[in-house]
């Protein structure tokens, strides 16, 4: 969550951030870090059967999850353009419905240490020409 939180301080509005990984891997709590950095004080829980849950803080946090959507066709009822421009968008499990989605998006896979079942490692992704404007946030995450 730490991570996370570093991470929401530099989003702004616009900003795509797409999660990745197995079942219990820890989406939602990443988004639960985004979430506090951007001043949501209220409980962030996993949109699963909503699809989409806005939260407003400094910033509006827009948190879906797609893993229940049956085809790409039903992007199309979550209107993903006009979300994203009206605040910071997070979406579990938004590698299914990459096709989808803007080219400018940070990719985060998370996945379970297969050692320690409570560690897990973070794998930073973007398209290349977006690389420029998330390489030095990622980078500020990191330090």
């Amino acid at each position: 969550m730490d991570i996370a939180a570093s991470l929401g301080r530099s989003l702004v509005v616009g900003d795509l951030v797409v999660l990745t990984g197995d079942l219990g891997a820890g989406k939602t709590q990443f988004t639960k870090g985004v979430a506090k950095a951007l001043g949501i004080s209220e409980p962030v829980t996993s949109p699963t059967f909503a699809l989409h849950q806005q939260y407003e803080g400094d910033l509006t946090l827009h948190h879906l999850d797609v893993y229940r959507l049956d085809d790409l066709a039903e992007t199309l009822d979550l209107d993903l353009p006009e979300l994203i421009e009206s605040g910071v968008t997070v979406i579990e499990w938004g590698d299914s419905i990459e096709s989808e989605l803007p080219n400018d998006r940070l990719i985060v896979r998370i996945s379970h240490d297969p050692v320690d079942d409570f560690a897990r490692t973070l794998t930073f992704e973007c398209d290349p020409t977006a690389e420029p404007k998330w390489r030095g946030r990622i980078g500020e995450v990191l330090r």
